[in-house]
């Protein structure tokens, strides 16, 4: 769009002018094109009012990816609201720690769903509205266009929780125009276009979801095909059916695909494109999707909830290299620096923290200066908590977080590291290491491997193996077989989880 709306009930607005009758959303057997995702959004925002959501109110949404999903959260947005997402594998305590620490007025939530009754578990909270598709039935009143007609920029456009892997969860805070802004650049770097049909298989509670889900797709008129839980087979029934051109995700996604035994009995050749990062990717992985899948583009970005969702992006020009072993460079308009302890800059190729500064720097955090502080400094650089290596072009190549570091014998050991080499061990699908205790080192690696379907892998075999492709102090001294790692529902994996399992002397 020539002219950048500059809140989200604007660019809904707009993209229903742009792309009129083409389809917004498929969601089973509704469709529903963007002029109807207009209309469906105002009545939202007219239940949102109804219940007495003010402007500047938090609205939590609880409830897994769907049609419904994209209305409600418009509607907020319309209304006036602040988007507040929960983590559809929340528990009752999880959720109500995240709604009443945003002083949520208002919550949307899904019909019980798999395993979850989340009507039962928010209990007797005021103002709980169940989605249903009857639900969007009403007709807007001209209060409505005037809740639209009031939303600024700067207006708190969402509260995304972190997730929570150090701690109790903190709100961040960012604006409408800053998410509309980044997602701009991300959706023209990436080469999303009017047309593309996008699979969302990124939870919208998550950035990746919400904001390079949705937003990116209102921002270029892309359809909305969202699927509620990771289904490898209702994957590639879906991508056949609906001829699905865009499929963002983690690395263990594309990992499922490529180790299904249904893959070659189904037509994916619409794939031209898919960006992935949440965890490190495995240069094996890269070379795996372009070799056997034909991918057009691939591309690996980096970013975290406080960077609203983007740090630095491969380009599509990037060679295959830089795109499998690095990050990406910096976003236009922003800058990045790896910094050592003292908050010096890194000499180039030196590793240190990565830290970020631009329009993209969350707000802070929710009702909590003392934790912003801590993570923005005086000069607006927001500390990501992650170590990189910046190359002479500006590339960042994130090699760990900065806790999961451990040191063996006096000498720095990253788990990031040493899983890509793992990761080309020919039986293991996924792997994770962190460090342990050890009497006479100080810390030695455990690593936790998940094996190729089919595969047999014996745990001092890969010992072994690492000892012969990694300096000696990398190798992990013990190895635990799992069927799955544990993962947030971005697609990092739960290292605290993992330390707690080995320190209980379990195999996770």
């Amino acid at each position: 769009m020539a002219d950048l709306p500059t809140t989200i009930p604007a660019l809904v607005a707009a993209a229903a002018a742009v792309h009129g009758d083409a389809e917004a959303v498929v969601d089973g057997d509704r469709r529903v094109t963007f002029m109807e995702l207009l209309g469906l959004s105002k009545v939202a925002a007219q239940v949102c009012i109804d219940h007495g959501v003010e402007l500047g109110d938090r609205v939590g949404i609880w409830a897994p990816n769907s049609l419904d999903w994209v209305v409600a959260a418009l509607g907020v947005l319309a209304a006036g609201g602040a988007l507040v997402p929960l983590n559809t594998r929340f528990k009752a305590e999880e959720a109500s720690y995240i709604l009443d620490r945003s002083h949520a007025t208002m919550t949307f939530v899904s019909p019980p769903f798999l395993d979850n009754d989340y009507p039962a578990m928010v209990g007797d909270r005021k103002n709980v509205v169940v989605l249903d598709a009857g639900l969007w039935s009403g007709e807007p009143t001209p209060d409505v266009d005037r809740r639209i007609a009031a939303v600024a920029a700067g207006d708190t456009g969402d509260l995304i929780f972190t997730s929570g892997t150090t701690g109790r969860p903190k709100g961040v805070v960012t604006t409408q125009q800053q998410t509309i802004r980044v997602f701009d650049t991300w959706s023209e770097i990436v080469g999303l276009r009017a047309g593309d049909r996008y699979l969302v298989v990124n939870p919208f509670f998550h950035t990746f979801g919400y904001k390079a889900g949705i937003i990116a797709c209102l921002l270029r008129g892309a359809t909305i095909v969202p699927q509620p839980v990771f289904d490898v087979p209702a994957v590639l029934d879906l991508i056949e059916r609906e001829r699905i051109t865009v499929l963002p995700g983690p690395p263990t996604l594309y990992q499922s695909i490529l180790d299904s035994p249904d893959r070659a009995a189904r037509d994916i050749s619409t794939l031209r494109l898919v960006v992935t990062g949440a965890a490190v990717v495995p240069v094996v992985l890269i070379e795996r999707m372009r070799d056997e899948l034909s991918i057009e583009t691939i591309l690996t970005a980096y970013g975290l909830t406080e960077s609203t969702g983007t740090v630095t992006m491969c380009r599509r020009g990037d060679d295959p290299v830089t795109i499998a072993t690095t990050s990406g460079r910096a976003i236009p308009d922003t800058e990045v620096r790896i910094v050592d302890r003292e908050g010096n800059e890194a000499a180039t190729g030196e590793s240190g923290e990565v830290v970020v500064r631009g329009y993209n720097v969350m707000q802070g955090y929710f009702e909590d200066p003392a934790a912003t502080a801590e993570t923005i400094d005086t000069d607006g650089w927001l500390h990501t908590g992650d170590i990189g290596v910046m190359d002479e072009a500006g590339n960042v190549r994130i090699t760990d977080r900065l806790k999961d570091m451990y040191v063996v014998g006096g000498f720095n050991a990253y788990p990031a590291e040493v899983e890509q080499i793992l990761s080309r061990h020919p039986g293991i699908a996924e792997c994770a290491v962190v460090g342990v205790p050890d009497e006479r080192l100080g810390e030695v690696g455990l690593a936790f491997v998940v094996a190729r379907p089919g595969a047999t892998v014996d745990p001092s075999e890969v010992v072994a193996w690492c000892r012969d492709n990694m300096a000696n102090y990398k190798a992990p001294r013990n190895v635990h077989i799992v069927d799955a790692l544990p993962r947030n529902a971005s697609g990092k994996v739960l290292k605290f989880e993992l330390r707690q399992s080995a320190l209980a002397g379990g195999a996770a």
